[in-house]
């Protein structure tokens, strides 16, 4: 599965334009599933276990990452953008983007011996930024891009000392590794499977994906920002690297389950708590899905999420694996719900 992790990480795929992930996940999961694409680019699988589940169960991961896509060209040749989710903008300054056509940028900002004293105790605004493709005109410019073209921040898959590996898009190359590498086992009991676009837009195909599916419960499978770093006083670490995936009790978006929260807890796989109500993930959508879904999220910690240089640990990866496992076997089994 580690493997699989890397090479998923690799995929040039940001909100919107999800369709190369598309297309190496359902090579990889066709022969072990019935799997749909629905007009929106999502995947449903359904998985055929050994007998039919007491409780329907979807498990979710994302298809997309974060990144950018342009606004407009300037007649000087930069190119003005907006992100495609959450990004701080200082894990943007400098960073090196590419986009689908393999067109090279950087992302500019004013240099230093031109900035006030005042601009040089804060980030810059995200609307100043701009990307530098080389060009020195609109004309030069509209060779390479054009308006609505996305790009993602170069990050290549690096390991890290022993058990940790450092990427772009781990959120959420991570669930979806997790998720391949279940359907291609054999399962005790029937499943569904959806591998999910425009999360980071606002879990848009997580709503369409359960109004199809019509779950009783679900489980996300998710990355989630670990803050276990170096200043960090230990209130504020929300999880930490090492010490397996994070449950949350509660989001922005998802008051979760409590059987199913404290199911995982109590399941004898290395898991810890997320401490932090942050953030949030397709459980916003799924769970008020029709009539409404249980939803449980197992989540990797992830140190600077949504940056070019996210970092995981693989141990925490092969733990999600067991528990997203167990928590199936135990709710299509009619042991929870």
């Amino acid at each position: 599965m580690i493997k699989l992790f890397e090479n998923l990480c690799s995929i040039w795929a940001p909100s919107g334009s999800e369709e190369k992930l598309v297309e190496f996940i359902l090579k990889e999961v066709s022969p072990f599933a019935e799997c749909t694409v629905q007009p929106n680019g999502n995947i449903i699988c359904f998985k055929k276990g050994k007998k039919p589940s007491v409780k329907k169960v979807m498990l979710d991961a994302h298809t997309d990452e974060v990144g950018i896509i342009v606004t407009s060209i300037c007649s000087d040749g930069f190119i003005k953008f907006a992100t495609l989710g959450g990004i701080n903008v200082a894990v943007m300054l400098g960073r090196k983007v590419i986009f689908e056509n393999g067109t090279v940028g950087v992302v500019g900002i004013k240099p230093t011996h031109l900035t006030k004293d005042d601009e040089k105790k804060k980030f810059p605004e995200a609307e100043s930024l701009y990307i530098d493709i080389g060009a020195s005109s609109a004309e030069e410019a509209k060779k390479y891009v054009a308006l609505g073209d996305s790009a993602v921040f170069e990050g290549k898959y690096t390991r890290l000392g022993d058990d940790t590996v450092k990427s772009r898009a781990i959120d959420d190359r991570a669930g979806v590794a997790v998720l391949i590498a279940l359907l291609k086992e054999e399962s005790e009991y029937d499943f569904y499977a959806t591998f999910t676009v425009q999360e980071e837009l606002g879990c848009r195909g997580a709503r369409t994906a359960a109004y199809s599916v019509e779950p009783d419960a679900a489980i996300v499978l998710e990355a989630t920002t670990a803050a276990d770093l170096h200043g960090v006083s230990k209130e504020n670490l929300v999880c930490a690297l090492g010490e397996g995936p994070a449950i949350s009790f509660m989001d922005n978006g998802t008051l979760y389950d409590k059987r199913l929260f404290n199911a995982a807890l109590n399941s004898g796989i290395k898991c810890q708590v997320k401490s932090k109500v942050a953030g949030g993930n397709n459980s916003g959508a799924i769970h008020l899905s029709r009539s409404g879904c249980p939803t449980l999220a197992i989540s990797l910690p992830c140190r600077y999420i949504h940056s070019a240089s996210s970092v995981a640990n693989i141990n925490d990866l092969k733990a999600m694996f067991e528990l997203t496992k167990k928590m199936l076997l135990d709710i299509a089994g009619g042991n929870i719900l």
